[in-house]
């Protein structure tokens, strides 16, 4: 395929994927990638500066990523006469089936699709990613922060945030509560007057391709244990429909059994303790993440409640500015960093670029490549632990030197 701005490396080769749905990454893949906006433009280099140097050390000369450069935001502007969002990126990032970005600007005005919005819809990357794990070397509100190792599964095509509502006084929320409440009965509104009205949408289907992938994902990786997240408790037709609907998926298509407490399921595995199927309602959910995260593994929620627990559970091992986050269906896999674009920083190489790195761990892992992301995240620990940081770690570290971003990655891979 030809592109208008985009190179394509000569020597790479494209991840593929067959007809059973298995990966195949070549040991030189084409992985795209944009650099971002803001401290985009310093974390990315970094980034790839340490994955080339950890697959050097793990495989000499026999695995290579080649990158290719993509656009959006604001370097996109500038190529593509003022187009934030070239089709040509999306076509890219379908071809190449895994990508990894740095922040990006949403631009003022209307008629700007921002690139994950665009690729949740359009590629219809269904799951949100975040991996959430505990190191003592950050500062953390918890005593034992190490204790949180939670990776949360989240739905990214329905709920609340599929973004149909109508605003409060206008025309279409006002026909709204009149067909609630002369058509389908609806009494139960204490207020009805400049009343915005909002539609939480929860489907079998949406439902089930989490929850399959979310039980493939935590027997693939050893889990413990998968945790459904819901409502259902309040919300029996839409949270609670989820759960069942996973706890069904899960007996007929992984012939999962009753477990001994009668409320779980488990999936037998060879050589190995059953993997555990766990239901546990959302806000205790947020208490038991404080109180005993250990308890918890792969959790697999809707929308919303992933949200809010992917934020709760990152502020209890040093903040979003640090914890990777992925988007995924079936044949593409997108990674990113989790913070913005810090543009008050941008260009003075100060950033940290940790998220961006551990991101690029998470993508490492996605490809096989255990033995490099194993390596970058044991190297990364122990730069922390230096307590040579960059300046937003610094300020909450005792007797920390502060590195710039670059530097901080030239301290990661002196650690290999």
């Amino acid at each position: 395929m030809a592109y208008q701005h985009i190179k394509i490396p000569e020597l790479g080769q494209n991840i593929t994927i067959d007809a059973k749905g298995q990966w195949h990454v070549p040991v030189n893949p084409i992985i795209a990638y944009i650099n971002g906006d803001g401290v985009g433009q310093e974390v990315t280099p970094a980034m790839q500066h340490v994955v080339n140097n950890a697959i050097t050390h793990c495989y000499a000369k026999e695995r290579k990523i080649h990158w290719m450069q993509v656009y959006n935001g604001e370097q996109a502007a500038k190529l593509y006469d003022g187009d934030w969002f070239p089709e040509e990126t999306i076509n890219a990032v379908r071809a190449c089936k895994i990508a990894i970005k740095g922040p990006l600007t949403t631009p003022l005005g209307g008629g700007f699709r921002s690139l994950n919005v665009a690729l949740r819809h359009e590629m219809d990357l269904f799951v949100n990613m975040r991996t959430v794990k505990g190191l003592s070397a950050l500062p953390s509100p918890l005593k034992n922060p190490f204790l949180t190792n939670i990776t949360v599964l989240r739905d990214s095509s329905e709920d609340v945030y599929s973004g149909i509502e109508w605003q409060a006084g206008s025309v279409e929320s006002e026909k709204m509560l009149d067909f609630l409440c002369e058509e389908m009965g609806v009494t139960r509104l204490r207020f009805s007057q400049e009343c915005g009205i909002g539609i939480k949408n929860i489907s079998k289907e949406g439902s089930e391709r989490l929850v399959r992938y979310a039980i493939n994902y935590a027997l693939k990786n050893n889990s413990e244990s998968l945790t459904l997240v819901h409502k259902g408790n309040v919300l029996k037709f839409t949270d609670g429909a989820f759960k069942r609907w996973g706890f069904a998926l899960a007996q007929n298509e992984f012939n999962a059994t009753p477990h001994e407490n009668g409320r779980w399921l488990e999936i037998a595995r060879a050589n190995k303790s059953p993997l555990i199927i766990k239901e546990v309602i959302a806000d205790n959910m947020l208490q038991q993440c404080l109180m005993n995260p250990e308890q918890f593994d792969v959790v697999a929620t809707t929308n919303q409640n992933g949200d809010f627990l992917a934020d709760m559970l990152s502020a209890q091992v040093g903040g979003v500015g640090i914890m990777p986050a992925a988007n995924l269906n079936n044949d593409v896999a997108f990674f990113e960093p989790t913070h913005g674009t810090f543009e008050r920083i941008a260009g003075q190489n100060k950033a940290n670029p940790s998220s961006s790195i551990l991101s690029a761990v998470l993508m490492l892992k996605f490809m096989g490549w255990d033995e490099a992301a194993t390596l970058i995240e044991q190297a990364l620990e122990q730069a922390l632990k230096s307590s040579n940081v960059t300046f937003d770690l610094a300020q909450n570290i005792n007797n920390s030197t502060t590195l710039s971003c670059s530097d901080f990655a030239q301290k990661v891979i002196e650690y290999f």
